[in-house]
C-alpha cells in the first residue's frame, strides 16, 4: 500500500510552481489516502487540522524559493516527513515551468514524476543510524575582540566553505563551523538534504538561514544521505548552541572518501584558514 500523508502545499496560486504544487497535492489525495491541509486557514485555525497531522507524516510542498509552506510548519512547531520543492524538482528532471498558470504537459508530466516517486514502494533509507559518534570533543580557542571560535582538535576534517566532516568506518556526519553560525547570528530555518538521495563532494546538503543570509551547506565528502538531524527544522538554533555536536547536520554512507579527503583541511590548516578569516573580517 503507497504510504499517506498530512500534506501541507504552498498557497503561491498567483504561479506556475504554485499552481503545480496545487495539482501535485490533489493527484496524491486520488492515488492515496493523503489529506490536503489548507494553509491559510491553517494558520489561523489550526485546531481544525490537528488530528491530521498527529495521525499522518507531514508531506511539505513548496513551490518556489520562498518556501512558504515550510516556514509555515516551522512557526507550527511541525514534525517534517519529506518536503518537495517544485522549482527544484523541475531542474532536476529538465523541465521548465512555464509563466502560464493552466498547466501544460511538462507541467503535468512533472506532476506525473513527483507522484510516482511518493507514491512508489521503495526501501526506506533509516533516519536513525546505527553508528556511534562521539559527544564531546577537546578545542583549540581563537579570540577577537569580543567574539570567540573553537575548531575541534582531532577527527574533524574541513572543506574551504567552513563546513566539517566526522568519519567513523564508512559513515560520517557533516555539519558547519562555528565561524559560520557567528557569521549568520542566529540560525532561524533549516533546510535539511533528502534522505537516500547521493550526493558529491562539494554539492548542496541543504542550507541553514538567518535574518542575515541564507547559507548553503557545502557536502565535504561524497556518498549517500542516510540520515538527516531531524531535531534541527524544530530547533535550528542548535548550529548556533552546538555546531559541532548536537548541531550537526546530516549522516553519509561515504562512497570516495580516500580521493575526496585529498580536498580537505585538517585541523592545523584549518585553524590558520579561520584566523586569516576571522582578522580580514574584524578589520
Amino acid at each position: 500500500m503507497s504510504k499517506s500523508y498530512a500534506i501541507l502545499p504552498c498557497n503561491g496560486l498567483d504561479k506556475c510552481a504554485g499552481c503545480i504544487t496545487k495539482e501535485l497535492a490533489i493527484k496524491l489525495t486520488e492515488t492515496t489516502d493523503s489529506q490536503i491541509i489548507c494553509p491559510v486557514l491553517y494558520r489561523t485555525v489550526d485546531i481544525r487540522y490537528n488530528k491530521i497531522v498527529k495521525e499522518k507524516p507531514l508531506l511539505v510542498i513548496d513551490g518556489c524559493g520562498t518556501r512558504c509552506a515550510s516556514k509555515i510548519a516551522s512557526e507550527k512547531n511541525l514534525k517534517v516527513d519529506q518536503k518537495i520543492n517544485i522549482s527544484d524538482e523541475a531542474k532536476s528532471n529538465n523541465i521548465t515551468i512555464e509563466n502560464n498558470l493552466r498547466l501544460g504537459k511538462d507541467e503535468l508530466k512533472l506532476v506525473d514524476i513527483i507522484t510516482d516517486k511518493l507514491t512508489k514502494e521503495k526501501e526506506k533509507v533509516k533516519r536513525a543510524s546505527s553508528t556511534v559518534f562521539p559527544q564531546t570533543f577537546e578545542y583549540e580557542i581563537y579570540k577577537k575582540d569580543k567574539f570567540t571560535f573553537k575548531v575541534p582538535k582531532e577527527g574533524f576534517l574541513f572543506n574551504e566553505n567552513d563546513c566539517w566532516v566526522y568519519v567513523v568506518g564508512n559513515r560520517a556526519r557533516i555539519g558547519v563551523a562555528d565561524y559560520v553560525q557567528h557569521s549568520l547570528s542566529d540560525i532561524i530555518f533549516f533546510e535539511p538534504p533528502k534522505t537516500g538521495s547521493e550526493i558529491e563532494q562539494f554539492g548542496e546538503a541543504g542550507t541553514i538561514e538567518s535574518g542575515k543570509a541564507v547559507f548553503e551547506v557545502v557536502c565535504p565528502v561524497s556518498g549517500t544521505i542516510t540520515a538527516i538531524n531531524e531535531n534541527l527544522i524544530e530547533s535550528p538554533e542548535l548550529i548556533n548552541e552546538s555546531p559541532y555536536e548536537k548541531g550537526w547536520i546530516a549522516e553519509i554512507e561515504l562512497s570516495d572518501f580516500e580521493s575526496d579527503k585529498d580536498l580537505l583541511y585538517d585541523f592545523d590548516k584549518y585553524f590558520e584558514v579561520l584566523k586569516r578569516k576571522v582578522d580580514e573580517f574584524h578589520v
